[in-house]
C-alpha cells in the first residue's frame, strides 16, 4: 500500500539546538543545518549556529569547518579538495544542490540553510549513502573496451575532434548533484541509471577508441535505464561543472533510434 506520509521517525524537528554568536560580533549569519545521529534513535533535527563572518571564510564550507573546529565537533559532512575538484562536499544549500567549497555565503539570502542531497538515505548529519549511485556507475562499465591489440611503440591514437568529444563529459566529478536533483531518479532510483552514470556512458559511447558501442547501447535500451528520463532539466541546471546531462541522454536516445534504420 503506498504512503502519502513520512514516516513519524523521519519527521525533522525544526527547533534543535542554538548556538549563539560570540558577545561582540557584528557580522553574525545564521547556518541551519540538517542533523541526524542514527545511533541516537532521536528524528532528525535543524540545529542553529550563529557566525562571526569576519573571523569565516567566505564559502558554506569554511562556515561548516569553523563549526566542527570551534563550536560542535559532533557536526558530520564530506569534504576532501576545497576546489570544486573532488565533489565530496555535495549538498544542499539553500534549496539548491551544490558543492559547499564553491558557494559563498554571501551569495545567499537570509539564513543559509544546509542539509543532505535530498532523496538518498542519510548515514549522518550531511552524509548521504550514495552506495546504489556508485554502483550504477560501475554498471556502465567505465573504462575503456577494445578487442585489437594495443599498437606496441604509442598509445591509442585519436583525432584533436574526436578527443573534444569526450572532453565536457570526462569533466563530471560523481558529486551526485545532478543525480539527487531528478524526479525521475527519485522515485526509480532502483533500476533507472540516473543523469550521472548516463553521462558517463555516453562518455564511452562516443570515444572513438572504444570498440564496445553496441553492448553499451544494448545495455542502455531499457524501458526504464534510459527511458525513465523525462527531460526535466533539473541534472544540467544542478551541475556545478556547467555540464549537459540531458543533453547527452538525448544523444543515447537518438543513437537508438538511428541503429534501428
Amino acid at each position: 500500500m503506498a504512503e502519502f506520509k513520512l514516516p513519524a521517525n523521519s519527521k525533522v524537528n525544526k527547533h534543535g539546538r542554538v548556538f549563539k554568536a560570540p558577545d561582540g560580533a557584528k557580522h553574525v549569519r545564521r547556518f541551519r543545518i540538517y542533523r541526524y545521529d542514527p545511533d541516537s534513535g532521536e528524528n532528525p533535527r535543524i540545529d542553529t549556529y550563529e557566525l562571526d563572518m569576519d573571523s569565516c571564510g567566505p564559502m558554506v564550507l569554511d562556515a561548516l569547518i569553523k563549526i566542527k573546529n570551534e563550536i560542535d565537533p559532533t557536526l558530520t559532512f564530506r569534504r576532501s579538495c576545497r576546489e570544486g575538484i573532488c565533489g565530496s562536499c555535495a549538498m544542499n544549500i539553500d534549496g539548491h544542490n551544490g558543492l559547499a567549497c564553491i558557494c559563498a555565503s554571501d551569495d545567499i539570502d537570509g539564513d543559509v540553510r544546509i542539509s543532505p542531497l535530498p532523496h538518498r538515505p542519510v548515514v549522518k548529519d550531511l552524509v548521504p549513502d550514495l552506495t546504489d549511485f556508485y554502483a550504477q556507475y560501475a554498471s556502465i562499465k567505465p573504462w575503456l573496451q577494445t578487442r585489437t591489440p594495443a599498437p606496441p611503440d604509442r598509445e591509442r591514437l585519436q583525432s584533436k575532434a574526436d578527443q573534444q568529444k569526450v572532453d565536457r563529459p570526462s569533466a563530471c566529478i560523481l558529486c551526485a548533484c545532478c543525480s539527487t536533483s531528478c524526479p525521475s531518479y527519485w522515485w526509480n532510483s532502483d533500476r533507472y541509471l540516473g543523469p550521472a552514470a548516463l553521462l558517463a556512458a555516453y562518455r564511452w559511447i562516443v570515444d572513438s577508441r572504444d570498440e564496445a558501442t553496441g553492448e553499451r547501447l544494448d545495455e542502455l535500451e531499457d524501458p526504464f535505464r534510459l527511458y525513465r528520463c523525462h527531460t526535466i532539466m533539473n541534472c544540467t541546471e544542478a551541475c556545478p561543472k556547467d555540464l549537459n546531462p540531458a543533453q547527452a541522454i538525448g544523444e543515447i536516445k537518438q543513437m537508438l533510434v538511428r541503429r534501428r534504420y
